[in-house]
């Protein structure tokens, strides 16, 4: 894996964290995104700390098609090349239908699926100059199971696995393998966990992050092109 450059988008906490922190760690020159400038800056400091000096970053709106393109763009420029991307960066609003706002079903679809698209739209291309590379999209449980209050989190969920699907399609002539990981309940900020007793069944984002180590480690020859990732022991119901 020396020499190779990755670009995981959200990368300044949570799973996003632990994902560049693996990749540093396999020997990747990875490049993470967050949305303001003072994310990034922290995040980094954190890596640096921890001796991870091959970490560096951009802020990046997943949102904003111009950003992301710019993301790809100087990592792949300041890399030399890109081998991996990992579209993790990603928000939730959960509500009733009838009480979730129009901007919060639209910012939903537009950080987890359209930020993916812009990302993957902008990376191919470069894969291809290199010959080919590894994209993961990180989805959820939730985009193959329902849930009450998740209207737009589901659509944003079930919109990126479809697209994963057939983005694989388009490009695995090309080189370029694509996977998608669903994990199910993981201990971040993101699921708000009240208690250490109550988190200690969860997926931890390292458990993520390994997911994706071992998938951009896989043969050429094969995609392991899903793979769902629950807790081994959840609470009975």
């Amino acid at each position: 894996m020396a020499n190779r450059v990755a670009v995981v988008t959200g990368g300044t906490r949570g799973i996003g964290e632990a994902i560049a922190r693996r990749l540093a760690v396999d020997s990747f020159r990875v490049y993470i995104s967050g949305t303001t400038e003072k994310s990034v800056r922290s995040a980094l400091q954190r890596y640096a700390k921890d001796g991870l000096l091959d970490i560096h970053g951009f802020p990046a709106d997943a949102r904003k098609e111009d950003d992301q393109k710019r993301l790809i763009h100087s990592a792949a420029r300041e890399g030399g090349r890109l081998d991996v991307l990992v579209n993790n960066a990603g928000l939730g609003h959960f509500a009733p239908v009838d009480k979730l706002t129009p901007a919060q079903f639209r910012e939903t679809l537009e950080t987890n699926l359209f930020g993916a698209y812009y990302a993957v739209h902008y990376a191919a291309p470069l894969m291809k100059k290199n010959g080919g590379g590894f994209i993961v999209n990180i989805a959820s449980l939730a985009a193959v199971n329902a849930f009450a209050g998740g209207s737009a989190y589901n659509a944003s969920k079930f919109g990126l696995l479809g697209f994963s699907e057939a983005a694989m399609l388009d490009l695995r002539h090309e080189g370029i393998r694509m996977a998608t990981v669903l994990p199910g309940s993981v201990d971040t900020e993101f699921g708000h966990p009240t208690s250490a007793r109550e988190s200690s069944w969860m997926l931890r984002p390292e458990d993520v992050a390994e997911a994706v180590a071992d998938l951009v480690r896989f043969p050429e020859r094969a995609i392991a092109s899903r793979i769902d990732l629950r807790p081994s022991k959840p609470p009975k119901r």
